[in-house]
């Protein structure tokens, strides 16, 4: 049964991975198609102020002309990483598929004339950093701006055609199941399907009241609420959106939870909406759907992922480089006081519920499992070694050995033994959805001092949160916090 178990873990979770990067990977290429097409409307407006503006001005001319060339590229990569933060920060590269060509260019607008506005000013600065600036006269700026602005619509214009009908052909399609087959979830089908050049393709529906194998429109209701997951893998779904009228709201919460446990954006359709505004319904994200946004984890980003990845490596091999000297005496300490190994080696659970192999110095005696499962304050079993060892938390070092090798991270939730694992799973609301990240050696509810002998509850409460709302940053400051409260005392481990 273990063997089995494991073989379907790694076919869901090669089947996830796959979905992922499929999304990601078309969204990698749009952006890069925008940023392009960016790029080349940038530096035409260059060339063009260049080669016809630049002879309309003799004094501006010569001031060029006696310009450093060193300082004339400088300028060229300043404007273009300007534009870039710019067209970034301003969500240019975020666009809405729904959104119309004239709102498209009004952003555009306001863009381009922002990022012409920084360009200047930082033109006019840099010479109080040693840097030489461009001249800038007038009939350069504004005819630059007006080029650079035709230029920037015609080419965003040019690539949204192509995009739509890459679209059309199936390609960058966003595969859709839409959760409820009654008239809410109907009217979502019909908006969605009316205009293919967005690149949404509903593949089916999810349904309670509609029997399984039943058609609605063209599409076939595919699975009923509680096998939504095993559907979203099957069918490579992309986006899920919930139309549902009637519904409790812990209903409610428990359909959109299972759709986000299979790692899949979410949209909410209100149906609230359609009843105050008789189904006329305001332009918006899809086809004037009035859709909400149900936040997915910030981990569900692969970008995040990485991000996240690299610091726990880096983190980790300076503390395993730093306390190697430190990890040597507490071995030869623990194998000095008692007979056994040096390190305890425990399965626990981790990410999606794998199970792996846990490595901590050993505390206890050799006979420990055999007494009790579940530690507790002043433990009988502990030798007096690992009693300092827990006090201080050193027991955890080789703990980084497990985060080199990519079963855990530094800061996440902490794992526990699958049987208690199976136990909370059955008692808690949602505990297992602390697993959707790598289990940690600290985390934010370890740094509210909840460890050991503690509320399960409550620290699934502060897992949860955490990995709702994961930032290099929260990482850090659970790291310090971490730290500070081994130091003082405060973080005491048994």
């Amino acid at each position: 049964m273990p063997v089995i178990t494991s073989a379907l873990h790694d076919l869901r979770e090669e089947s996830i991975n796959h979905m992922l990067w499929r999304l990601w990977r078309n969204r990698i290429l749009v952006i890069l198609a925008a940023v392009t097409a960016d790029v080349i409307a940038t530096n035409s407006a260059l060339l063009f102020i260049y080669w016809f503006i630049r002879p309309l001005n003799i004094e501006g001319q010569a001031q060029f002309d006696n310009t450093p060339q060193s300082a004339v590229w400088f300028f060229v990569a300043l404007l273009n990483a300007v534009f870039f933060v710019t067209y970034e920060v301003s969500g240019m590269y975020r666009l809405p598929r729904g959104m119309s060509r004239i709102d498209e260019s009004f952003k555009t607008v306001a863009t381009v004339t922002t990022g012409v506005g920084i360009v200047y000013l930082l033109n006019l600065v840099i010479p109080q950093f040693g840097l030489i600036n461009v001249p800038i006269v007038t009939s350069a700026l504004l005819g630059g701006w007006g080029v650079l602005l035709v230029m920037t619509v015609l080419l965003r214009a040019i690539y949204r055609t192509n995009l739509a009908n890459f679209r059309r052909r199936n390609i960058d399609v966003r595969r859709v199941l839409i959760i409820g087959a009654l008239e809410p979830g109907q009217l979502v089908y019909r908006s969605l399907m009316r205009d293919l050049s967005l690149g949404y393709r509903v593949v089916g529906f999810a349904s309670d009241a509609i029997s399984v194998g039943a058609t609605v429109y063209e599409a076939t209701v595919l699975c009923t609420f509680a096998h939504m997951g095993e559907t979203i893998r099957n069918h490579d779904i992309d986006l899920v959106i919930v139309a549902l009228s009637g519904r409790a709201s812990t209903e409610l919460f428990d359909i959109i939870m299972r759709a986000e446990d299979a790692h899949v954006e979410v949209k909410l359709y209100p149906d609230a909406f359609t009843l105050i505004t008789n189904n006329v319904v305001s332009d918006n994200d899809i086809t004037g759907l009035p859709l909400l946004n149900v936040r997915n984890g910030a981990l569900a980003n692969p970008l995040n992922q990485a991000l996240k990845r690299a610091f726990d490596m880096v983190f980790a091999s300076l503390v395993l480089l730093v306390a190697s000297p430190l990890m040597m005496l507490i071995a030869l300490l623990i194998k000095l006081e008692s007979p056994g190994s040096v390190f305890f080696v425990q399965s626990r659970v981790g990410m999606d519920g794998a199970p792996f192999p846990t490595i901590k110095f050993r505390t206890m005696r050799s006979d420990a499992a055999q007494i009790a499962s579940w530690t507790t304050k002043d433990d009988p079993r502990r030798t007096r070694i690992g009693s300092f060892l827990r006090k201080t938390s050193l027991d955890e070092l080789p703990n980084f050995i497990n985060v080199i090798r990519g079963e855990m991270s530094v800061v996440g939730p902490r794992p526990e033994q699958s049987v208690w694992v199976e136990r909370f799973r059955q008692e808690i609301p949602y505990y297992m959805r602390r697993h959707k990240q790598k289990a940690g050696i600290t985390g934010w509810a370890q740094a509210n001092g909840l460890r050991g002998d503690t509320s399960i509850e409550d620290r699934t409460r502060y897992d949860l949160y955490y990995v709702e709302n994961w930032s290099l940053l929260f990482d850090i400051k659970i790291c310090i916090r971490t730290f500070v409260d081994i130091v003082t005392g405060r973080n005491k481990g048994y």
